[in-house]
């Protein structure tokens, strides 16, 4: 049965019916957004345009693409960026392996496929349309974005890390980010079957493009305030208890204040409060928090800053949390 957030639509790709429609649809597979992604989501998909999902690391953009191909039932097609990335591992590569056994096939029914040809131009014109065979759509490989384009029943696109690739493929990027289509030199243009819902997510460790930020919406997607991250915490640790739940998210909320070289994010948290509960815990303790800080905190030298306000952090978050010290 289709969800109450979703529109069915026959054989065409569903779609959400509303941005209420898209919170509720996204918390029903336990992604909590805020108004401003469900607004987002809704655009994008009714536009037709990509979303630029720009923020700290661990706030939720690839969950976001995750929980979208969900919700809507398409496959979720993923591109990982980096340093180096080209045409031939995006987009498609030519099945050389195979091409070389059919050459080899020809080569030896050579006499066969010339036997009737009695000059040299009708013999080279007949070896030319062989040729065209093997640079054909059999012989293609695709790669995610070519992948993506031709789902019959449309997919999610998620184009992770953008900003770990190079300038130069970026600008590859611009044909299918406006147009939808990709265009093979010796098959011609391609075009998607269904538009592909498309997010590419940024950590901003370099500017993009004015060209692709124009393609997109944009989307930043920060740190949550303590309600919407307790709400968070409820979807995806349902069984913590709603004191100890209350008491961690204003934790670290506190702990965020602190000048931290890497503060902890939505995804850290939750790790947090699944070892609470594993570890069966009923509130916060300044032993309790030394001896899992480091689920929180990647860096020693992180570490040792929050270890000397462990006492503070704590009082303060069951202060915050309303719970009795």
């Amino acid at each position: 049965m289709p969800d109450a957030g979703v529109a069915p639509a026959g054989t065409a790709a569903r779609k959400f019916g509303s941005i209420e429609g898209v919170e509720h649809s996204l918390a029903s597979v336990g992604y909590i957004p805020s108004r401003q992604i469900a607004t987002a989501v809704y655009l994008a998909q009714h536009l037709e345009k990509p979303i630029l999902v720009e923020g700290p690391a661990g706030v939720g953009k690839t969950e976001l693409a995750k929980s979208v191909a969900t919700c809507l039932e398409l496959p979720l097609i993923r591109m990982q960026c980096y340093e180096g990335l080209d045409e031939a591992k995006a987009l498609y590569e030519w099945k050389y392996g195979k091409q070389l056994l059919y050459t080899q096939i020809l080569k030896d029914k050579i006499g066969d496929v010339l036997g009737g040809e009695e000059t040299l131009p009708s013999a080279l014109n007949k070896l030319h349309q062989f040729g065209d065979i093997f640079f054909s759509q059999q012989f293609l490989e695709p790669r995610p974005l070519l992948r993506a384009l031709q789902q019959p029943g449309g997919s999610v696109l998620l184009i992770d890390e953008i900003d770990k690739s190079d300038q130069e493929f970026e600008a590859f990027l611009l044909e299918i980010l406006s147009d939808y289509q990709v265009t093979i030199p010796e098959i011609g243009s391609i075009h998607a079957i269904r538009t592909p819902v498309v997010l590419l997510t940024s950590n901003s460790t370099r500017d993009l493009g004015d060209a692709l930020k124009r393609r997109c919406l944009h989307l930043h997607i920060g740190f949550p305030d303590a309600k919407l991250e307790g709400r968070i915490i409820q979807a995806r640790v349902p069984g913590i208890e709603t004191d100890l739940r209350r008491e961690l998210v204003a934790f670290v909320q506190q702990l965020r204040s602190l000048d931290l070289k890497k503060v902890p994010s939505v995804s850290e948290t939750i790790d947090w409060a699944r070892v609470l509960v594993l570890l069966h815990a009923a509130s916060l303790d300044a032993e309790l928090v030394q001896d899992t800080l480091n689920v929180l905190l990647k860096f020693e030298a992180d570490i040792e800053v929050a270890n000397k306000q462990i006492a503070t952090l704590t009082q303060k978050a069951k202060q915050e949390a309303g719970l009795p010290i």
